[in-house]
């Protein structure tokens, strides 16, 4: 706290103090007040304008501190001003009482609450940013919700100053009138609670919840505006049509039909999505063959003196072909009819929030759930098409090795992706803009990442901006822009692997009004409902993460929402979402990473481990990389974990369930970990954390103790 806070603290405590200390509240009594209303009466009526102001004071002082009296107040100002000047005098000295006891709670206590108890007030602050208006007026009409407390979490909110005050303001007015007309009948009160009777509170009560009733009616209202045009069914085939087989509708169909729903999927082209034909699957499997011929490549490190090996690159992608081909059953038409749902392959085309037209026949549904994927981004670079670009669905379809590979783009894909071919024995340029590969992840993470990749041969070029691609004698060549000169990058095949754009048109969006926000996805709500709300989207066609297993969790949400949100609405949570890369050695995240911290202005206290410690990456030639764990300061409660080193993803999930289920970095210390194990390493970035926070004044004592035993 510094030292103008201290001096406000200290003002503020004086004053509360000397308050009960010289038991001023016995002037703001009820009873008092009214043996000396005739004494006073004459005083305002021969001081105006002075006994104005000190009423004004006095009660301003009085609700900023939140000291007893206000009603009491309340009930004078009617009795001594008259019904009229009493109400203005008490609107507005209760109004800016309450401001300032508002922005006294903000200075003092937001910052320190915020960051001890985050996960309980963003929320709150969500809550505020979309219905706080509603929420503030409600409150302040309804006399039974504690004055100063409404101020003091207020403060804890985002919200502005300005909009607390008048809607303050206006949710007090019906509360203050009756008061104060209650007060110029003073000497028929005994005590402030014989004004608020069950009617009147009542009353209260239900025109407090008039704004949500408001809401609810031009919801209605705007619904039926949506649906105006189009003929509701009177019965309908299916309960819900799936568009898209990938992972979000794959799981969408798995609970619809599990919780016993007639459901129907339609998919245009091959079951599995990306992440089975083009994206998880068959770059994990490239994966795996490449690691194994970095590990004969540096066979001596193991105490090999030498070792070979020979390949073919075509045989290495048709495995790659097998191994969807093996895996493909899982997501495939006869297994997904097996467990109840109805699988249809066609191009869906949406007539209307009730109808699905595909192959020709119109499915009339009570629910459409849509979860179309993405696909690669090409930017437009002068002479793209001329070069015949790759990108993450069409390199799998290579049987001749590139000598010179170009990747333009630094993610998560262009990573993988460069590191096996550089392995494979390709030439890879790697071209991106920023100043570092992995630009959303720990600035230290990416460093060990981007010093592996130029190990494996990987040429990389930060700071460069494509200009255009040209044709050569020999192959191709991309132009750059690199410290405002032109640089010339040799290829034959490029890679452009700069993000997926979502797909969003040609089955009816448009016909419908379905909006899309500014990144290009569907805009739906924290239900996943676009802007009609019987039709639903999850997967990386709504973003805004574009794993297989975001898109499973959305799934969820969209499923339950569509066939019960009629009785209970669950808002879909992105705050444990897990982040891998799996270049070698992999990058995995969950919660903050220090970047986003620190972006975000987050307190945090930082403890890390290094695998160049730990027995087993030493043992597997892997000591590199570290495991950092985020804290909120003073505490052992996990914001955030970064892991780098081979086979990080395998380490993420005892931090994912730590933090799933509040556990601290104290629980997983006291876990035993079998040796030698690289997950040891969570526990010994727990005992990090543990030796930085231990008791030193006890352990002095104890030090103590254990020399007189010694004698």
């Amino acid at each position: 706290m510094n030292w103008k806070k201290g001096i406000l603290v200290l003002v503020i405590a004086l004053i509360v103090t000397a308050f009960f200390a010289f038991d001023l509240g016995n002037y703001l009594n009820l009873e008092y007040i009214k043996t000396q209303q005739e004494s006073l009466q004459n005083w305002v009526d021969n001081n105006a304008l002075l006994s104005i102001a000190a009423f004004m004071a006095i009660y301003i002082a009085v609700t900023a501190l939140s000291l007893p009296g206000a009603a009491v107040m309340t009930l004078v100002a009617g009795a001594i001003f008259g019904l009229l000047t009493g109400l203005i005098l008490v609107s507005f000295a209760s109004t800016i009482g309450a401001t300032l006891a508002f922005l006294i709670a903000r200075y003092l206590l937001r910052e320190p609450l915020t960051n001890k108890f985050s996960s309980y007030i963003e929320p709150m602050n969500r809550g505020i940013e979309k219905d706080g208006i509603s929420y503030l007026f409600t409150l302040r009409l309804v006399p039974l919700f504690p004055f100063f407390v409404i101020n003091a979490v207020m403060g804890l909110t985002r919200m502005k100053g300005k909009t607390f005050y008048w809607v303050s303001q206006l949710g007090m007015l019906p509360g203050t009138a009756v008061f104060v007309n209650a007060g110029t009948q003073l000497a028929a009160i005994d005590k402030p609670g014989d004004i608020l009777s069950p009617a009147l509170i009542f009353s209260f009560c239900l025109l407090g919840i008039f704004p949500w009733i408001a809401k609810l009616i031009v919801s209605t209202v705007q619904n039926r505006k949506k649906y105006k045009a189009y003929t509701k069914p009177a019965k309908f085939d299916t309960n819900m049509v799936v568009i898209g087989a990938g992972a979000g509708g794959l799981v969408t169909s798995y609970i619809a039909a599990a919780t016993k729903a007639k459901v129907t999927l339609i998919e245009r082209h091959r079951m599995g999505g990306d992440c089975l034909n083009t994206g998880c699957v068959p770059s994990k499997a490239l994966i795996r063959t490449t690691h194994f011929l970095a590990d004969v490549r540096d066979a001596q490190d193991l105490g090999v003196r030498k070792a070979e090996v020979e390949f073919e690159f075509a045989e290495v992608m048709e495995r790659i072909q097998r191994v969807i081909k093996t895996i493909e059953p899982h997501d495939s038409i006869e297994r997904y009819e097996s467990l109840g749902v109805d699988c249809v392959t066609g191009d869906a085309y949406i007539r209307s929030p009730w109808e699905v037209e595909v192959n020709g026949k119109i499915i009339t549904t009570r629910n459409i759930v849509i979860a179309t994927g993405a696909r690669p981004t090409l930017l437009d670079i002068p002479g793209i098409n001329d070069v015949q670009p790759l990108t993450s669905d069409t390199i799998w379809d290579l049987r001749q090795r590139p000598d010179r590979l170009l990747v333009v783009g630094s993610g998560a894909i262009g990573c993988e992706l460069g590191q096996c071919f550089a392995r494979l024995g390709c030439e890879v340029s790697m071209v991106f803009r920023g100043n570092h590969v992995l630009t959303r992840e720990d600035q230290e993470a990416a460093v060990v990442v981007e010093e592996r990749l130029r190990q494996d041969g990987v040429n990389i070029c930060s700071g460069h901006t494509p200009v255009r691609f040209e044709t050569t004698e020999d192959g191709y060549a991309l132009i750059c822009r690199h410290n405002d000169q032109e640089k010339r990058i040799p290829f034959d095949k490029v890679l452009m692997a700069t993000g997926r754009t979502a797909n969003i048109t040609g089955f009816g969006l448009e016909q419908l009004g379905i909006t899309r926000n500014d990144k290009g996805t569907i805009d739906v709500d924290e239900y996943l409902r676009t802007s009609i709300p019987n039709i639903l989207a999850c997967g990386d066609v709504i973003g805004p993460y574009l794993f297989t297993h975001a898109a499973a969790h959305q799934a969820w949400f969209a499923s339950v929402n569509a066939l019960f949100g009629q009785f209970k609405k669950f808002k879909v949570d992105y705050s444990l979402i897990p982040f891998t890369t799996y270049t070698s050695p992999e990058v995995a995240r969950i919660g903050l990473n220090e970047k986003q911290a620190i972006d975000k202005g987050i307190k945090y206290e930082a403890v890390r481990y290094d695998l160049a410690e730990l027995d087993r990456a030493i043992t597997d030639e892997a000591a590199y990389g570290f495991v950092k764990v985020l804290l909120k300061p003073g505490s052992d409660k996990i914001i955030g974990v970064t892991l780098v080193g081979e086979h990080a993803a395998e380490m993420l999930p005892e931090f994912a369930l730590a933090m799933k289920h509040k556990l601290g970095l104290n629980k997983i210390l006291g876990t035993t970990h079998a040796y030698p194990t690289l997950n040891e390493a969570n526990r010994f970035v727990a005992g990090e954390w543990k030796k930085r926070h231990a008791p030193q004044k006890i352990l002095r004592w104890v030090e103590r103790f254990h020399s007189w035993k010694r004698g």
